[in-house]
């Protein structure tokens, strides 16, 4: 799978890039079909310290599998979109055995 991580106007350490390949690499489990992601980091112009965002965009073949979440940290938002992901994947393998 071919994951894509874009930074909007920082660079990510090795450390997260890591963290995110292993995380998203993880999803396969759950679904074979996935074909890649993309993933964008970004930092929000908020005042509350939750202002990390992870978006991570699934590709499948004939559809697209979203999710967005904001947190203190990447990695923390990067988890919380990853366990959303796993649950759209799970609904959409249903959805398929169900055809």
């Amino acid at each position: 799978m071919k994951i894509t991580i874009n930074s909007v106007h920082f660079k990510a350490d090795k450390k997260l890039v890591d963290f995110i390949n292993e995380k998203v690499e993880k999803l396969t489990t759950v679904y074979n079909g996935v074909i890649g992601s993309d993933v964008i980091l970004k930092v929000e112009n908020t005042e509350t310290p939750e202002n990390k965002v992870a978006e991570i965009r699934l590709f499948i073949k004939g559809n697209d599998l979203y999710a967005k979440k904001q947190s203190k940290t990447f990695e923390e938002a990067t988890d919380t979109a990853v366990e959303a992901l796993k649950r759209q994947l799970s609904k959409y393998k249903d959805k398929l055995k169900s055809h």
